[in-house]
């Protein structure tokens, strides 16, 4: 075992005992070492504790994208049956891009587990990523930036629904591997793992991990969790929002801690911007700069307008670029990244930016007490709903599911970002975000 990392059958009987139960847990299992050992080592530990109340289901993604991934995936299947664990095989179907298959395979792999929890009554989904994928993960992004990152969370939200956590993360490869080994267990290598036209393998095959990483791993969550507990508080003292679509920091919000303003206004301009990742560090500076300043005027970054005045900065959605959105009846989208519609009507719907000086669907005229220009600036990028060409009547838009949408958490949340986001959703009025299975994490009460 490597000096850094935890027996994979002592991180196991951690995590079991961290959990809230009782629980049954979804284990994605493509077969290879990493998901095999963390199968076969929930099963011992489950049937050696069958107090704790816990119950496994698996499920295997086939992403159909090479000759023998169905073969395989039917090995697996087979590996669960000779277990008791109710499997299913998940199978990534249509055409697959030709550019950013990867990021593609990693969305499709999460939505088909997510169906998978929901048919298997899952309460949580759990990966067998390890502590040398973590190690490869901050190797590529520490050539990217020189921010030192948390690497792959340990745990993440997915669609606000299932909590997918990773047991492993501080448990070595080779350390599974020898417990495969002595159970007589195989498993299948993906070829993939050795294409170098992946920066992963690449990366992993040049890689050597220095003493002390996984301290600076674990000093770098804590210091997410205390930005995102600090922003949470940012936002209760200095943020304000109007009519759902404009936002407004207050002056003393501007004057306070730089890594906590960078934190909280770089999220809020994934939020305003329908952006899944805050402005690149380069734009940032740029706008911490600006808004620091003494001069008001205003700026664009990740399609949201600042507005400095001064009664403090403002926050909306610049008006271009913004698509329309076509739902069929009963279908489900999001629009421009900011907000999430469900179409409960028997006819199309069309959801478009508003044109003054029509308003929105919901929405109120000019506020007064805000800055004219600004407000504008809001209503023309908000939502309206039509049918055939014709704006819907209150009635019919009672019938049109349509609330915010957070393009930075709504779809993936990592733990550490979760106290902010929480507060985010009191601050729009929407629902609060799942809250984590789990009893305690590292030891400590949660």
């Amino acid at each position: 075992m490597s000096p850094e990392a935890a027996s994979p059958q002592l991180a196991i009987l951690q995590f079991l005992l961290s959990l809230q139960s009782p629980a049954r847990i979804l284990v994605a299992i493509s077969g290879g070492s990493d998901s095999t050992g963390l199968l076969l080592l929930l099963d011992e530990a489950v049937k050696a504790a069958p107090h704790l109340k816990i119950s496994l289901c698996a499920a295997t993604v086939d992403h159909a994208m090479r000759a023998g991934s169905a073969d395989e995936a039917r090995e697996v299947a087979a590996l669960c049956a000779s277990l008791g664990i109710p499997h299913s095989i998940m199978t990534w179907q249509g055409d697959k891009p030709k550019t950013g298959i990867m990021a593609a395979a990693r969305e499709a792999r999460y939505g088909l587990l997510a169906t998978a929890a929901e048919e298997f009554k899952a309460d949580l989904i759990v990966t067998g990523h390890t502590f040398d994928d973590q190690c490869e993960t901050l190797q590529m992004r520490s050539i990217r930036t020189e921010q030192v990152s948390t690497g792959i969370a340990d745990a993440a939200l997915f669609e606000r629904r299932f909590w997918i956590l990773r047991p492993l993360l501080f448990s070595s490869r080779t350390d599974i591997r020898s417990f495969l080994k002595e159970r007589g267990m195989p498993w299948i290598d993906d070829p993939s793992n050795e294409d170098v036209t992946y920066e992963r393998v690449r990366i992993r095959r040049q890689l050597s991990v220095d003493e002390g990483v996984e301290r600076t791993i674990r000093a770098a969550c804590e210091e997410r969790l205390a930005l995102s507990a600090k922003g949470a508080e940012w936002l209760d003292r200095h943020f304000r929002l109007h009519g759902g679509l404009l936002g407004q920091v207050m002056p003393d919000g501007l004057r306070q801690d730089r890594a906590v303003l960078d934190y909280a206004l770089g999220r809020l301009a994934a939020v305003f911007g329908g952006q899944p990742f805050a402005p690149g560090r380069a734009q940032m500076e740029r706008l911490l700069a600006f808004v620091t300043g003494s001069e008001p005027g205003r700026m664009t970054a990740g399609r949201v307008v600042f507005d400095l005045r001064r009664d403090g900065l403002y926050l909306a959605r610049e008006s271009r670029g913004i698509l329309p959105l076509v739902l069929q009846p009963g279908e489900v989208g999001v629009w421009d990244g900011r907000f999430y519609v469900r179409n409960g009507l028997p006819t199309s719907t069309v959801v478009e930016p508003a044109t003054p000086p029509v308003t929105s669907t919901g929405m109120r005229g000019h506020m007064h007490h805000l800055p004219k220009g600004a407000w504008k600036r809001a209503i023309a990028a908000a939502p309206v709903l039509s049918a055939e060409g014709n704006l819907l009547s209150e009635e019919s838009a009672r019938m049109v599911e349509l609330t915010p949408y957070f393009a930075p958490f709504d779809r993936f949340l990592t733990r550490f970002d979760f106290i902010f986001a929480n507060r985010l959703s009191a601050v729009f009025a929407t629902a609060p975000y799942a809250r984590l299975p789990l009893r305690s994490i590292d030891g400590k009460t949660i």
